[in-house]
């Protein structure tokens, strides 16, 4: 009996090993893979926009150098746009701190006065130990690293776009069941792009909304809220509230608890109308992830890949779902993976059927 039990038991404690073996393995290579799936990401995004030239009679080499094109000037319109404004708050930071102190007094006295002890409060010393762009810059280390390795990520995708022609051909060539599996490879890409497609245009119209309301207020360096906003939505759950945090406390600094009531309530209506409404409404049934799973992929890919593992850690767990519900002995795990309202659906079919 007991020697039923551990040949039963072997075969899990074998894949639980393996598990521990392969995430310790992303660990270690995550430079180099950091790099690769960043560029294999944004030549899944590309790849629409090149089909549809080709359709429309233009050279696939000409294609690949216009998307190109626009990639260059997109990373440019940020250093050109952030990069000033980063240097400027970085000069008046000093300014910054000083008037957020003399602010936090202020309440601090009006709220003693009311009967209520409060301790004095050290803003300067505080912002030594955590100052706002160190936050900024600790959270979007990862997208530095992008940036710092731009060079390589842009000859990947060079590379990886080049060889989409060949592809299903090589792809034919290693495998018997070739055209099954390249449903499946076309299914996991479609998805991922939709969801990279939708996310992308969501994020540019948090980012542009929170400028707008940014100018609108008076907050100095909107455009480098706008773009925290935009990078930060990309994030699920955590991103749009960490890219309110710095804006928030800046409105505090120039204008008092008024802007910081006006800065909040603009951040809250934006995020809810783009986040819990537009956002829904055009994925529909497409994330196919349940939200807890979402939060833990965070977690997951956060401690794997750092910054860049939280901003793919949707697509990435999308992949693996697919990818199991593909199989008959790991689509469990795929309905464990989904929401509440696909395993109703799928306990339904199996019902009628």
């Amino acid at each position: 009996m007991e020697v039923n039990q551990q040949k039963r038991a072997t075969p899990y404690l074998a894949a639980f090993a393996s598990i521990i073996i392969i995430i310790a393995g992303l660990k270690v290579a995550a430079p180099i893979l950091v790099q690769l799936l960043m560029a294999l990401f944004i030549a899944v995004i590309c790849m629409p926009s090149i089909r549809w030239m080709e359709d429309h009679k233009v050279p696939r080499s000409l294609a690949i150098v216009v998307v190109l094109a626009a990639i260059l000037t997109f990373v440019y319109a940020v250093f050109a746009l952030v990069g000033d404004s980063i240097n400027a708050f970085n000069a008046n930071k000093d300014f910054y701190i000083e008037q957020l102190d003399s602010r936090m007094k202020a309440i601090i006295e009006w709220v003693s006065a009311q009967g209520i002890p409060v301790e004095a409060v050290n803003i300067a010393s505080a912002f030594e130990k955590a100052d706002i762009m160190s936050l900024v810059t600790l959270v979007l280390g990862g997208v530095g690293n992008i940036f710092s390795d731009f060079f390589i990520i842009f000859l990947s995708v060079i590379f990886i776009l080049a060889e989409t022609t060949s592809f299903p051909a090589k792809f034919a060539k290693a495998f018997s069941d070739a055209q099954d599996k390249m449903v499946h490879v076309n299914h996991i890409l479609s998805k991922i792009r939709h969801y990279l497609a939708i996310k992308a245009a969501t994020s540019l119209l948090t980012g542009v909304l929170a400028s707008i309301a940014l100018v609108i207020i008076g907050v100095d360096y909107p455009f480098l809220w706008g773009m925290l906003a935009f990078l930060l939505n990309f994030i699920p759950t955590l991103g749009s509230l960490i890219a309110a945090v710095p804006p928030v406390i800046l409105a505090l600094i120039q204008l008092g608890p008024i802007g910081v009531m006006w800065t909040a309530i603009s951040y809250f209506a934006i995020n809810n109308i783009v986040g819990n409404y537009l956002e829904p409404k055009l994925m529909g049934k497409m994330l196919g992830l349940s939200a807890f799973v979402v939060f833990l992929s965070l977690i997951f890919w956060g401690y794997i890949f750092g910054s860049v593992g939280m901003f793919l850690s949707v697509p990435l767990t999308m992949m693996i779902k697919i990818a199991l519900d593909t199989s008959e002995k790991t689509r469990w795990l795929g309905i464990l993976l989904g929401p509440e309202e696909e395993a109703g659906e799928k306990a339904t079919d199996e019902t009628n059927s």
